[in-house]
């Protein structure tokens, strides 16, 4: 995988958040981190089955729209709130576009 390794903070995190009960008091800040694992996981999948994308913005879109799914589906199976849900997506669509800057051939 190239953003995130099996053994970083995004990858427990991930573990930590998917494996949560229902109802689950998870903080956005975890919950964003376990959604940069996801979108990186979904992006590294989709360039491998349709290419890379033709542009950096592209890519960061792919990645909003991954990170954001995860937490929607996070959302709706752990019954967290609007503001969480808002915050977690903003701070891991960040998280995603830093391991997509700081590991493609987009990287300035």
């Amino acid at each position: 995988m190239g953003f995130f390794h099996h053994e970083s903070d995004e990858a427990q995190a991930y573990d930590q958040v998917v494996n949560a009960p229902h109802k689950a008091e998870l903080s956005h800040e975890l919950i964003a981190a376990a959604a940069s694992y996801e979108a990186a996981k979904a992006y590294e999948k989709h360039c491998a089955e349709n290419g890379k994308p033709d542009n950096h913005a592209k890519a960061k879109e792919l990645l909003a729209a991954f990170s954001g799914a995860f937490v929607d589906r996070m959302v709706e199976t752990k019954g967290l709130d609007f503001v969480d849900k808002e915050k977690a997506k903003h701070q891991a669509k960040k998280q995603a576009e830093e391991g997509l800057q700081s590991n493609s051939e987009w990287a300035y």
